[in-house]
Formats: C-alpha cells, structure tokens, sequence
C-alpha cells in the first residue's frame, strides 16, 4: 500500500472492556533512535501507565511488574511500531494518581491527537469494582447489577476498617475511561488493559491485580462530577451516554487480560516480574504483526494453561476493527527478539523484552544474534540484568537496530 493510500485509509478507517528480580527498568529518555518515524502513518501518541507501590491495606498488595509492563511496552512501540519516544508519555507509582492519569489523558492524548492518528494507551495495575446507581437504573448486559469495573489510581485509599466499614474511594470508572476515549479526534486508538475485575481471589505463584470492591463502596463525588463535565463537552444527556455505553466500546479496540470474573496475574518469570498478558502479548508482537483478532487468538491459550486468564479484544460495534492490523499500523519489520538501545564502537546494550521465558532462560555470554534490520552482522552478548543486555558488535548497525537468536523457541510463555 502507497505512502498516500495508507494515510488516506487511516483518517477514514474507523476501552476496559465495555465497562471498561528484573531491577526497576530505567527509561533512558535519550534514545539516540528517537528520530525513527514510520513513514507510512500519521502521528502516533501513548500514555503508558504502571503502578506498583500500593498502600498494604486490605487486599489491594503492592504489586511488582507493572513499572515493567510500561518498559516492556514503551519499547515495543518504538521498535517495532516506529512511536518517536517523545510521543510516548509513561505515568508510574506516585505520578500515576487520578488527577494525573485523566489529565495526562487529556493533555497528552485528547489535546494533540488529530483525525487520523494512532493513539495507544495502556494501562497496568490493580482493577476493582465499585457500587453504582446508574447500573441498578438502566441495568447492563454483562457482569452483576450495581457495579461498575474501576481503574485504581495510586492515591486511590480504602477505608482502614474496610470491608466492615464502607465508604468513598478516588478510582477511575469505566465509564469515564469510555468517555476519554469518545473525546479522541481519532478511530485509530487502542486500549491495553493489564488488570482484573473480579476482586478478591489469590494464587501463591502470582499477585493478583485485583483490588478488593464490593457494594459498600462508592465512587467520589469528584468522579461523578467529572462524568457529568465531560458528557457536557461531548453533548451527551447521561441517557444517550448509557445507550452508548451498553452498546460497546466508545472508539477503536480495547485488549484486556482478563473476563471480568478471572485475575490478571502479576508473574515472576525470568528475573524479572511482569503482567502475564503484558509479556506474552509483547512477546507475540515482536515476531508477529498481525490483526487484533489473530493476536488474542494466539496468546490465549498459553495465558489459560498457565495463568487460567482469557484474554478479549473488545471491539467497536459494527466498526470490523478485529480485521485490522494490530495498534492500526501496518508495519513492514521483520521478526525480532531484541534491539541495540545504545551503540559506543563496537560496545551494543540491548533491549531483549521480545524473548520469551523459555529464550531467556538458555541465554548465556556468548549467545549470538543476528542483525535483521537497520544493519549487517551479529552481536555476541556478554552478560544480562533482567531483560538489559551488554555485547559486542561484529558487524555494522545502529541504534534501533533489531536482533533474532537463531535457535530460539517462538511460542510459549
């Protein structure tokens, strides 16, 4: 497809879901890659969103992977999807609160993308559930009467006696995520969702996402107010805005981890923890470029065998967005486990988040990979921290350039 006929197809192309160790990673803002650009799309926009440090209150634990799932994303996104770092905004622990998720929602995302664009936004941390009146009025066709699936913010408390006494807590509905996503200019948007939904359930091999809800618990006043703001600027009556609702996602694709009723497992693998979905999703990616539907498709039943999690594409009505490719990019790159990240003569670190757990495990100093794009050659690796590599080059590339081990194990967690 042309330079022209795709950027043409993408401005007329037309969430949650309907209800809407690896040391911590830093982000070397520096890229000295940043300038790569896809050639072929419009501009591209993310906002990325992990939180671990949690208060110790009731069930809603400090988790451990989710700073690593917006590393393990950001990169993705870059490398293989051609994002310029500088559209990418990350938001993490104590920046990831309810004020700073929705106004970098708006700022980053409502405020700059134009008809046309790509916007992701990911977010992974702990989910819940909350009473809501305006379900017990209008009734949904999925999930249990008087609750609405919620987003927990880092400053998101509940009650110290909690669960004998109820009360008000800061977390972001469902519906206001679906109402961001309504205010996008554009239908190209994607909505990665490392959560769960169903509260209170534990495994011994993982942390749950999932922060304990129930029907004591209501949202703040700032959050409905808010809903109310944006149902004003959008020119909604809250009963159009449930008829919407009730229909499907607002715009583009939402990919979640869990149904509503399972836990999204925050995993330890190979010295690193990270969301089971995150990684293997970002694993499938880096070898595949393919449409949403086939990409669920592929990655749900080892997510099921190991983690008993059913991860969903939830699509908007009538749009045939499961037909597309994955994020609305039709990329041209070749398969690839890994990426130079900085290059100093013929000194290369490494970014190997598109190996899997068992490709991590048989790595070794010495193992070689290959250059398949943006060089020629092979780098030998020398030593690993998590998912951060230090090896030599032979060879001529430069940064961004993408790697595959030869022997490696393509599928599997």
């Amino acid at each position: 497809m042309s330079q022209i006929s795709r950027r043409h197809f993408l401005q007329f192309a037309g969430s949650t879901l309907a209800t809407i160790g690896l040391s911590p990673l830093i982000q070397q803002q520096g890229d000295r890659y940043g300038r790569v650009l896809a050639q072929d799309t419009p501009r591209k926009l993310a906002l990325i969103v992990g939180i671990n440090d949690y208060p110790e209150i009731g069930r809603a634990r400090a988790l451990r992977g989710c700073v690593n799932d917006t590393e393990l994303q950001r990169r993705l996104l870059i490398h293989r999807f051609g994002f310029n770092p500088c559209d990418i905004l990350v938001l993490t622990n104590a920046q990831a609160t309810r004020k700073g998720i929705i106004g970098a929602f708006e700022n980053h995302l409502i405020n700059q993308a134009k008809p046309g664009d790509v916007v992701v936004f990911h977010y992974s941390g702990h989910g819940s559930r909350v009473f809501d009146p305006d379900v017990l009025v209008y009734g949904v066709p999925k999930g249990k009467t008087g609750f609405n699936s919620t987003f927990v913010p880092v400053d998101s408390r509940l009650p110290a006696e909690f669960p004998k006494v109820g009360g008000v807590v800061k977390d972001i509905m469902g519906h206001t995520l679906f109402l961001l996503m309504s205010a996008l200019q554009t239908e190209n948007v994607t909505a990665v969702l490392d959560s769960c939904f169903s509260g209170d359930a534990t495994r011994a091999d993982f942390i749950p996402r999932s922060r304990a809800g129930g029907d004591n618990l209501q949202i703040s006043p700032d959050e409905k107010a808010y809903q109310d703001e944006q149902l004003s600027k959008l020119k909604l009556s809250r009963d159009e805005f449930v008829k919407l609702y009730r229909a499907g996602v607002a715009k583009g694709v939402v990919l979640a981890a869990t149904k509503t009723y399972q836990t999204a497992a925050d995993a330890h693998f190979n010295g690193f923890y990270a969301g089971a979905f995150t990684y293997l999703l970002t694993q499938y990616l880096w070898q595949q470029t393919s449409t949403v539907e086939s990409a669920i498709s592929s990655i749900r039943e080892p997510l099921f065998e190991t983690y008993e999690q059913s991860p969903l594409a939830d699509i908007k009505p009538g749009s045939g967005y499961e037909s597309q490719p994955i994020f609305f990019i039709d990329t041209n790159k070749p398969p690839a486990q890994a990426a130079i990240t900085e290059l100093t003569g013929d000194r290369a670190t490494l970014w190997l988040g598109g190996l899997n757990k068992r490709n991590l495990r048989a790595l070794k100093n010495g193992t070689v990979f290959t250059i398949v794009d943006r060089g020629n050659g092979q780098v030998t690796l020398n030593s690993r921290s998590g998912l951060i590599g230090e090896a030599t080059l032979n060879g001529t590339a430069e940064p961004g350039a993408l790697l595959q081990k030869s022997d490696s194990v393509s599928t599997g967690i």
